[in-house]
């Protein structure tokens, strides 16, 4: 298991003192992670730093250490931790950067995100879940991520980014979406769900002449998009 105890990046402090049933939980899902071949040390550390029992259910707490997607408010679910781990190690995140999410959750992504990035901005459709996940990140002395209510593929927000996140799986990325990244920005997203196919996670990278190159990055199960922001939730 990674040292624990404390992290920090630029704006946070983060200080964690599970139960020894946590913990043995957290390093048998650390042990997964790196059979699955996620190698990266600074990803490794932001799944074992942050709680994700704190961003699920309550009822369902007990769970949040195993590798399973759960369910979470609006009929929203979080992804497994170990997709989780494939899209932060695929962006390549550094201290520097500015990351840009598309759909927040629960908050739980974010938090990583702001444990291996300078500033994260997140958009969410649901204000149920933007609020909350705002209050958990607050919590936790996240203060380099701002939680947007907004369609997360439409909202203008002020870029670009060095770093975009996608938790759907697009048919094609807008020229509007990677137009938000930098010169050599990464974008990481599901492609190609529908039609009885399941979605692949890709890697999107705009190289030094401006130019798209895309890797993909095996199976993933992320939902379609869904526009416009939702009015009841």
């Amino acid at each position: 298991m990674l040292d624990s105890g404390s992290t920090s990046s630029p704006g946070m402090t983060l200080t964690l003192m599970p139960a020894n049933t946590a913990i043995e939980n957290r390093a048998a899902l650390l042990l997964k992670l790196r059979t699955q071949g996620i190698r990266n040390t600074d990803v490794l550390r932001a799944i074992e730093m942050v709680p994700r029992e704190m961003f699920v259910p309550h009822q369902l707490a007990d769970l949040a250490q195993r590798d399973l997607p759960l369910p979470i408010a609006c009929g929203q679910t979080m992804s497994e931790p170990s997709l989780v781990a494939r899209m932060l190690e695929a962006l390549d995140i550094d201290r520097a950067h500015r990351v840009l999410e598309i759909g927040t959750g629960s908050g739980y992504v974010a938090a990583s995100l702001a444990s291996l990035a300078k500033h994260v901005t997140s958009i969410e459709r649901f204000r149920t879940l933007a609020s909350g996940a705002q209050t958990r990140l607050a919590q936790l002395g996240l203060n380099n991520v701002e939680i947007v209510c907004g369609d997360g593929l439409a909202t203008d927000v002020a870029g670009p980014f060095d770093r975009i996140l996608v938790h759907l799986s697009l048919d094609e990325p807008s020229a509007t979406l990677l137009g938000r990244l930098t010169a050599d920005g990464v974008l990481v997203c599901g492609r190609g769900a529908g039609q009885g196919r399941g979605a692949s996670l890709v890697r999107l990278t705009r190289n030094l002449q401006g130019e798209i190159e895309e890797s993909d990055l095996g199976p993933c199960l992320l939902p379609k998009p869904i526009t416009g922001i939702a009015e009841a939730l």
